[in-house]
């Protein structure tokens, strides 16, 4: 797909931001500097209610925002009418969405991924985004959803490519 414009980014967001799976989902934003990885993970994070300032956390290598769950992200199971959101117990997720934002494009060493203590982040209940993942080596989990941004020669134009490696991957891009 292409996104000629920042709503074509916006809109994307928007629909993927709609899905019940985005609650505990790892989605890897790849691309090259300036290709739009940031800008489409602050409409993702705007879509899901985040407000105030969105800052990138190419120096502080994870931003953490926390937001009332979103009623859009509650489903109903089909076997009864038990609600269960993203089938994490309510209590553990407290009415709120965690969102984790990272970026590892500064990392030197992917071991460095361990001694930040990311790992229990990654283990939580929420949504987390991560650009320049490959920084971070194998000690990442794997992702359900891969975001490949490529700038073109127009210098407007986003070629973006969505590569579900999960089932909850697979729900997101249905």
């Amino acid at each position: 797909m292409d996104w000629r414009t920042e709503e074509d980014t916006q809109a994307f967001a928007a629909r993927l931001a709609a899905h019940p799976a985005i609650g505990n989902a790892f989605i890897e934003l790849h691309g090259d500097l300036g290709a739009g990885k940031t800008t489409f993970a602050r409409h993702l994070l705007r879509a899901l209610g985040v407000q105030g300032r969105i800052t990138s956390p190419s120096f502080s290598v994870v931003e953490a925002y926390q937001v009332a769950w979103p009623q859009h992200l509650t489903k109903k199971t089909a076997s009864d009418a038990s609600t269960t959101v993203n089938a994490a117990p309510a209590s553990e997720l407290s009415n709120k969405l965690c969102i984790w934002h990272f970026d590892f494009y500064r990392f030197n060493d992917p071991r460095e991924w361990e001694d930040a203590g990311l790992r229990d982040l990654f283990a939580s209940v929420g949504l987390k985004l991560a650009e320049w993942p490959a920084q971070a080596g194998a000690l990442l989990p794997p992702a359900d959803l891969m975001i490949q941004i490529d700038l073109q020669a127009d210098g407007e134009t986003r070629t973006v490519t969505a590569t579900a490696a999960s089932p909850t991957g697979m729900e997101l891009i249905a």
